[in-house]
């Protein structure tokens, strides 16, 4: 039986957001087409555009550890992606439906924000300093992607919601 180490560790924890990136990737067109205002439905969009390129990067990760790119069932992502789906059925038609959507994205960014930094620091770690630089691409964008979301959910959504 093999060790119960740090780099089984990453690898397992890798193959979580890789299952959980090919999950969002499929959700996002469904929020997106969901969503009302036409910003969201913008940011929805982009980011599944960023999203394959995130899976890209994984790829690559597996590639430099020598393993099959494979995902392992993510309960926290089916979790979250399943109360956005609730939203979406709960609110369809209600002005607050695109305040329900946003706030179910952010949920998946900090998820994935969480997943990428734990990622980057246990590679460093364990010296492999190429997958670093991927997993702090990623981090980057799921970072610029939360912070564009809040931006929205200030500047217009929540206003929206309310106001109805």
């Amino acid at each position: 039986m093999p060790e119960k180490d740090l780099s089984a560790l990453f690898l397992d924890t890798l193959k979580d957001i890789y299952y959980a990136e090919k999950q969002i990737h499929k959700a996002l067109p469904k929020m997106a087409k969901a969503a009302n205002s036409d910003q969201l439905r913008a940011a929805f969009e982009k980011h599944h555009d960023e999203t394959e390129g995130q899976i890209e990067r994984l790829e690559q990760v597996f590639e430099l550890l020598g393993k099959p790119a494979r995902g392992k069932k993510c309960d926290a992502i089916e979790g979250i992606l399943d109360e956005g789906k609730e939203i979406m059925e709960e609110y369809e038609g209600e002005p607050a439906l695109d305040a329900g959507l946003l706030a179910a994205a952010q949920a998946v960014e900090h998820y994935e924000i969480s997943r990428y930094g734990t990622l980057k620091t246990w590679a460093s770690k364990l010296g492999m300093k190429d997958a670093v630089k991927l997993l702090d691409q990623t981090l980057a964008e799921e970072k610029k992607t939360d912070d564009a979301l809040t931006k929205l959910a200030d500047t217009a959504v929540n206003a929206e919601a309310q106001a109805a």
